[in-house]
């Protein structure tokens, strides 16, 4: 198996949905969990994987406490690299690109549909502040579950969506003696992408 630039889609957002949806097909664990990178305004780095929650030309979305270590990174940096990989296809692919925030309408229905655990975490959660126990975090879902009882979550304050709106990708197939097919598409000026080899 090869790849070649001539024989992907012109369009990556089109070629990333074909590796996606085989990677949906193949079975594998957790398909859409990509690794994402952000880093604050001295230039220090910092990943960790997520959950795509949504992709398409507008760009890839994601959902997070907006105090968070990404989100405070975002606010001073807004810009993000992810790299997604399936390992049991022998492919990754990386993009890069600036990074908007979900406006609160469409982060409070993205909200909404979360399960009510999930809710309740995010209520409770001062995202990757110390906290002095585990009984203590949970004492805190606690009282948010007994705040709200059987009625709806609404949206936290701190807490929404973000969209990464890529200028460049790379599809990456692993391939013997690391001669490994790589494949650049660059967003030009003009809006269109061209694609090229890299070396491996």
């Amino acid at each position: 198996m090869s790849i070649d630039p001539a024989g992907l889609d012109p369009d990556p957002f089109r070629q990333f949905d074909a590796w996606l949806a085989d990677a949906v097909a193949a079975e594998l664990p957790l398909p859409d969990a990509f690794a994402l990178a952000t880093a604050d305004a001295s230039g220090m780095p910092s990943v960790r994987i997520l959950l795509l929650r949504g992709h398409g030309p507008d760009g890839f979305s994601f959902y997070t406490s907006r105090t968070s270590r990404k989100g405070r990174d975002l606010r001073q940096n807004p810009v993000a690299a992810a790299l997604f990989h399936w390992p049991a296809l022998d492919r990754q692919v990386r993009l890069a690109g600036p990074v908007s925030e979900i406006d609160d309408g469409a982060s409070a229905a993205y909200f909404a549909g979360r399960p009510r655990g999930s809710q309740l975490s995010a209520w409770a959660s001062d995202q990757g502040a110390e906290i002095e126990s585990r009984d203590a975090l949970e004492a805190r879902v606690a009282s948010v579950a007994a705040r709200f009882q059987d009625g709806p979550l609404p949206l936290p304050p701190d807490w929404g969506g973000y969209r990464l709106m890529p200028d460049r990708f790379e599809f990456w197939l692993s391939r013997a003696d690391r001669l490994h097919d790589r494949v650049e598409y660059r967003l030009e000026p003009g809006g269109t992408w061209t694609r090229q080899r890299l070396q491996p």
